[in-house]
């Protein structure tokens, strides 16, 4: 299992229900998790980390509203209700969630004018968190991931990793999706594709 690196996403308040951004069932992931998180050697947490006026949060323009699409620099962006704020309760992880044995935390979207969705790349898909240096020089190759949401964080960090040349693993039971408009059915045929387990 040294090999073996296990990367819980942006299991946060904010997408927990109650939160900002609630994913359906989100917190009922929880046990699960933890349970991954006990049998693995090596556990990696991402937190989303916007700052107050992300450009991804529809409030920062002027007319539009949550889940509507704009043309950005870096292509087509989704705007968000405000969440995830550094140093707020929504930032923070579920309360449940066994954070002890996490040897690294990476924190994304905290640049003001790109989002990001992967735990490897800002959405301009250039600018790396990273992750996947991190993986490499400790000889982590094979990765399992589980969190929120399975269409949106988690999918873009295993599609990111495979074409980093790691070997990916979801747990799909211990994730959940957002489903828009056919998000979840997309995004798990593009995992499939890309050669990721689906479990």
């Amino acid at each position: 299992m040294s090999e073996h690196a296990l990367i819980v996403i942006d299991v946060q308040n904010d997408f927990c229900p109650g939160g900002a951004l609630a994913v359906d069932e989100g917190d009922e992931i929880v046990p699960l998790v933890n349970e991954l998180i006990s049998t693995h050697s090596h556990v990696i947490l991402t937190q989303d980390w916007h700052p107050r006026d992300h450009s991804s949060f529809a409030s920062q323009h002027e007319g539009r509203a949550p889940f509507e699409e704009i043309e950005v620099e870096y292509g087509i962006q989704k705007l968000w209700p405000d969440h995830c704020v550094q140093g707020t309760r929504g930032a923070e992880f579920h309360a449940e969630l066994n954070v002890t044995p996490a040897e690294l935390i990476i924190r994304k979207g905290f640049r003001q004018a790109i989002d990001s969705y992967s735990a490897f790349f800002e959405n301009d898909h250039t600018t790396p968190t990273g992750l996947a240096g991190y993986l490499r020089e400790r000889g982590l190759s094979k990765l399992r991931m589980a969190g929120l949401a399975t269409d949106f964080c988690v999918a873009y960090s295993a599609l990111d990793a495979v074409a980093q040349g790691f070997s990916v693993e979801v747990v799909l039971p211990a994730t959940r999706g957002i489903d828009l408009m056919g998000s979840m059915a997309e995004m798990l045929g593009r995992m499939r594709e890309a050669g990721v387990i689906l479990r």
